[in-house]
């Protein structure tokens, strides 16, 4: 695992943004796994900024989100189809047909999840995964568990997710508590893994995540088995693992 400092999240969003854009240039028709949430604004910022200067092309580019909440239209401001839209897909040139997210609008949650999977296969799999780590250790929308979920799956999100989500509701009633997410298998297979983490408060998942032991109760943990992961995180999300390090 590599970890990279940051002094702050811009200088995070920014350190990310390059390792994106490297995959890009490196491999043009490269499948990007993306995230949504507050964590890679910055970084899609970024990109689209380096986009309209002619210094990157995203018109080969495949992309598959993580996740989407089940029954939000793509209409819907919260839902992550129209977050994706909104933050990258409408500013940069990638084609419609080559964005991919979890269908939330299809409420039979297997063969939305079916579909989802298909996907990633038909597409030869996942270059670059980007994840964000969320307060419970939870990538996408595993949630800590008693067994890490496999592939693309209907998830009941917590308590803590559903307060932690809902600052972007009107009310917390409005929050939805199912999701479809990208299992820990499907993740894991990807062929390299970026997390970004900014903020005193994801310090001590940080060190439990990647420095404590692997357990499906910290769904995080397990990116310590896979060989190409990178860490992106600023110096108050590190601030309980050794200077070191």
């Amino acid at each position: 695992m590599n970890i990279i400092r940051a002094k702050n999240y811009q200088d995070m969003s920014r350190k990310a943004a390059n390792i994106i854009s490297a995959q890009i240039i490196m491999k043009p028709d490269c499948v990007l796994g993306l995230a949504t949430g507050s964590s890679p604004i910055g970084i899609y910022a970024q990109l689209v900024d380096w986009y309209k200067k002619g210094d990157l092309d995203f018109s080969r580019v495949s992309t598959v989100n993580l996740d989407e909440y089940r029954g939000l239209s793509h209409s819907d401001p919260q839902s992550y189809y129209h977050f994706m839209h909104e933050n990258l897909f409408r500013l940069v040139n990638i084609r419609e047909d080559a964005t991919h997210v979890p269908d939330g609008t299809n409420l039979d949650a297997a063969s939305a999840c079916a579909a989802h999977e298909e996907v990633i296969h038909f597409l030869g799999g996942i270059d670059l995964q980007l994840l964000g780590l969320g307060n419970n250790g939870h990538i996408g929308f595993n949630e800590p568990g008693e067994a890490f979920e496999k592939e693309t799956h209907c998830v009941n999100l917590t308590e803590s997710t559903i307060q932690a989500n809902s600052r972007f509701f009107a009310s917390i009633a409005d929050v939805p508590t199912q999701a479809y997410t990208m299992g820990i298998r499907s993740i894991m297979m990807a062929k390299k893994i970026l997390v970004i983490v900014s903020g005193e408060t994801k310090a001590d998942m940080v060190a439990n995540a990647f420095f404590g032991p692997v357990t499906p109760q910290v769904p995080a943990s397990i990116l310590q088995m896979h060989p190409n992961v990178t860490v992106v995180a600023d110096e108050a999300a590190l601030s309980k693992v050794p200077a070191d390090i």
